[in-house]
């Protein structure tokens, strides 16, 4: 029994200690974007300092610049733009896609992401880890919401007539992202077009094509 305490004890501390947004150990600590302090995180500015704007945005009701060639709008509130975000392990976002447009399969590797539709169709599916590698899709309307695990590919699109509006949350203050196809073909420097040729079964003619676009 004391044996499984320990081991219980043990797996519970790395668990706590390994955690990506660890438990704030005060009531908040705001970030200090002039420290050239260099940590896991952002340095805490004096709390004599802090004023109620550090904890406050002002702009999530506005539409974002859907004038690009994905036809879509990422308006991110995170530590950068609201400091007393720090240590709590939460970034927030509104997506905006036009007509057609889409987010290309990417990963958050540090956080589990809750989207819920304000407005329009939303196409939303992500894909699990091998062998399976099923796809989990929905086509979601206004009120509704979505959970994306945490590290999983997953893509969203608008499937409707109009714009629709997303609001997004993710468990943590950095969570990341890497966009497959330019993770793949626009890693600088380059991955071998050979390797990948062989690793998808392609020409490497169009190997090389695909990696000219990024």
């Amino acid at each position: 029994m004391a044996t499984t305490i320990l081991l219980l004890l043990i797996i519970n501390f790395l668990y706590i200690t390994l955690a990506y947004d660890p438990t704030p150990l005060q009531d908040f600590c705001v970030a200090d974007h002039t420290s050239t302090l260099t940590i896991n995180g952002l340095p805490c500015k004096d709390p004599s300092t802090v004023t109620s704007d550090d904890f406050f945005f002002r702009g999530l009701h506005l539409p974002g610049n859907t004038t690009n060639p994905l036809s879509v709008a990422l308006t991110p509130v995170n530590v950068n733009r609201v400091p007393g975000l720090n240590t709590l392990g939460l970034t927030i976002a509104r997506l905006d896609l036009a007509t057609n447009g889409f987010f290309p399969p990417h990963t958050h590797p540090r956080a589990t992401e809750v989207l819920t539709v304000l407005e329009g169709s939303l196409e939303v599916g992500f894909v699990t880890s091998g062998p399976a590698y099923a796809q989990f899709r929905k086509v979601l309307e206004k009120g509704d919401v979505f959970v994306i695990p945490i590290g999983l590919i997953h893509y969203q699109r608008n499937v409707g007539t109009g714009n629709a509006v997303v609001f997004a949350a993710l468990n943590s203050q950095n969570s990341g992202i890497i966009e497959v196809a330019s993770g793949v073909f626009g890693a600088e420097p380059s991955i071998d077009s050979e390797f990948l040729a062989r690793a998808f079964g392609l020409d490497r003619k169009i190997v090389e094509e695909i990696q000219a676009k990024f």
